[in-house]
């Protein structure tokens, strides 16, 4: 489950040297090597040990590894990542990524920063690409199908490679027994290949597009037309065979028209070292914000708009389009919902959820969005699909105006991290819905005079002297004997009972004179409250079961006058509620109490210092948790 607090809103986009130090001791790169160069001593990496635990999280090796010395952005951030040279060989050979010359180790140690980075070797296993990619350059990715191209998509490529965008791609495969079968034509089926080049090349008067392949291998090669043997290329003059690198090597590297690449390959990714629109031709300097938030269950993992009751209590943000396009009537923008640590987390058991996002018209209103706005507006953009994969990200064109942007999880109750990414051609505004805090209280009623008190307060009064006694105050103990037994007698709402320590926070709570104690007046505003707070119970109690679910909380505080920020909210969730995120009556009593008691402390603080009020809430240590259940294999889940 999340458990690091970031402030919330847009955050600037990074950049390289603003690196974040990832080293447990809390020096960066520099500061270790000049601490190894003072002591004469070779850099051992503590965080990222030479032993099994960095290699494997599920299994036991195979083999005996021995390690030896040969003689990186991730989620919208630039990582500053430390390694020692000590790589694990078997028989004097690397066991993992090498290069074809044994005494080159740049790609090893690459390797070994990037296993690091997700807690092991063996969680940089499967997946796609495309995620290095990211990883490697903090580049934007894109995703073509091949049946779904564009009729330019030749220009795409080239207009791709030549802006020194990354590419791959890969066959699809139908069952996991066909990963790394071998085709007739001699491709590897679910294997991740590189694009290389595209040209085109003069054949018997026609120019025919070519591009160019690499298998990562470095062997294993198409072998159909335009392949490094084909006969094609003896009608190819030597000259034109030089341009174009043509080799007939078994290298893993060859050609093939583009129309056969179409039909055989199934997907081509492709990461933009800059978010520029491929299929235009001027060059565009795009503006970028970055968004980092979390799905929690029970407070902000509300699933698709699938599930009406409980979309609306994720994350939201408000996207604001002030200028148009160039010559153009609508603005350009693109966005990139990434979740984030699913590699890392493989040994808790953690999947890839499925993932995508909607686009909503915004209201007249600067407020985060309740259930019946969803239940009668349609969106006005979307992800393409909800899919299990790492990031979603698409271009989207729209009028100017104002647009809530809801990031989730297919399925409800799922929990993550995630970054997201808004690129717009023109400065765009955004801001975080769920960031505020406000408390708006309404002042207590002025006490009666008792010549003037009507005949149900004169009963309450007497009410009041038979719990208080002779001194005419309640204490802790005598107010937790009456709250426990006239809650008890209420059959509407589920109630366990209330301890001495939240009787003492109430007398804290409603305590003008400093006594510690209860006189009447005191007394009286508390029981209207109490009365109050019952009815609000029972109102979002929406299926009558005498509890209340932790989804409706955000709108219940809402109307007692709380307005919490999701953060803020996720604490109360951790500590209030159930396995089955409901709240009893005396855990809903108990939060509204310790929420006006930390009003208080509220009204105190600066505004840059409210955000910190949860530290006056509650002590509450949250605790890393994850989703239950499974994820559907590789595949795409349509929502409306």
């Amino acid at each position: 489950m999340p458990y690091l607090y970031r402030a919330p809103g847009p955050q600037a986009h990074p950049v390289p040297k603003d690196a974040r130090t990832t080293h447990s001791s809390g020096q960066s790169f520099e500061q270790l090597r000049q601490e190894c160069l003072q002591r004469g001593t070779l850099f051992e990496d503590a965080d990222f040990p030479a032993s099994n635990s960095s290699l494997f999280y599920s299994e036991r090796p195979q083999v005996p590894f021995v390690w030896k010395r040969p003689g990186f952005w991730q989620h919208s951030e630039w990582l500053d990542v430390v390694i020692d040279d000590r790589l694990p060989t078997f028989r004097d050979r690397l066991v993992f990524l090498h290069s074809a010359d044994h005494n080159e180790f740049w790609s090893a140690l690459l390797e070994k920063a990037y296993a690091k980075l997700n807690g092991s070797y063996e969680a940089l296993k499967g997946g796609s690409a495309i995620e290095a990619m990211e990883d490697f350059t903090g580049g934007v990715a894109e995703t073509f199908q091949m049946k779904e191209a564009p009729e330019n998509f030749y220009e795409i490529l080239e207009k791709a490679l030549k802006r020194g965008s990354l590419l791959g791609c890969f066959i699809d495969t139908g069952s996991a027994a066909e990963s790394e079968a071998r085709t007739p034509f001699g491709l590897i089926k679910g294997h991740a290949y590189s694009v290389t080049g595209i040209d085109q090349v003069n054949f018997r008067g026609q120019r025919i597009e070519l591009i160019r392949v690499r298998n990562p291998w470095g062997q294993v090669e198409w072998n159909g037309s335009w392949s490094d043997s084909s006969p094609e290329w003896r009608s190819v003059g030597p000259a034109e065979q030089k341009r174009l690198c043509h080799t007939a090597l078994d290298d893993g590297e060859f050609w093939m028209a583009f129309k056969d690449f179409k039909a055989h390959f199934d997907k081509v990714e492709i990461c933009n070292l800059t978010p520029d629109a491929l299929e235009e031709d001027a060059v565009h300097k795009w503006e970028v914000t970055v968004h980092q938030g979390s799905w929690v269950r029970g407070s902000t993992a509300g699933g698709c708009r699938n599930f009406l009751d409980t979309f609306w209590t994720n994350p939201q943000i408000k996207l604001s389009l002030t200028e148009t396009d160039e010559g153009q009537e609508e603005c350009s923008f693109l966005v990139a919902l990434m979740q984030k640590d699913r590699r890392k987390l493989k040994r808790f058991g953690a999947n890839v959820l499925t993932i995508g996002y909607a686009i909503y018209e915004c209201p007249d209103k600067d407020e985060h969005l309740n259930k019946d706005f969803f239940r009668y507006h349609a969106s006005r953009a979307r992800s393409k699909t909800f899919i299990n994969l790492r990031e979603v990200s698409d271009r989207f064109k729209l009028p100017p105006g104002e647009y809530i942007l809801i990031p989730s999880t297919f399925e409800p109750h799922q929990e993550a991290d995630f970054c997201l990414r808004i690129f717009s051609e023109k400065k765009a505004i955004t801001r975080d819905m769920d960031g505020n805090v406000d408390i708006d209280l309404p002042e207590p009623p002025k006490p009666t005079p008792p010549d003037q008190e009507t005949e149900e307060e004169l009963r309450f009064r007497a009410l009041f002297e038979q719990v208080a006694g002779e001194d005419m105050e309640v204490t802790a103990e005598e107010l937790e004997y009456v709250l426990n037994a006239v809650l008890r007698k209420k059959k509407d709402i589920k109630f366990k009972k209330l301890s001495l320590i939240s009787c003492k926070n109430i007398i804290s709570l409603m305590d003008t004179s400093g006594n510690g104690k209860l006189e009447f007046d005191e007394f009286k505003v508390f029981w209207d409250k109490l009365k109050q707070w019952i009815n609000l119970f029972l109102r979002f109690d929406a299926d009558k079961s005498g509890t209340m679910s932790t989804y409706e909380l955000r709108t219940a505080l809402k109307a007692a006058g709380f307005q919490l920020s999701s953060h803020l909210l996720q604490l109360i969730v951790l500590r209030y509620a159930d396995e089955e995120l409901q709240m009893d009556f005396d855990d809903f009593l108990n939060c509204l109490v310790r929420l006006e008691n930390a009003s208080r402390v509220f009204q105190a603080l600066s505004t840059k210092n409210k955000e910190f009020i949860h530290l006056a809430i509650n002590e509450v240590r949250p605790i890393q948790t994850l989703c239950s259940g499974t994820q559907p294999g590789p595949g795409r889940v349509q929502a409306p």
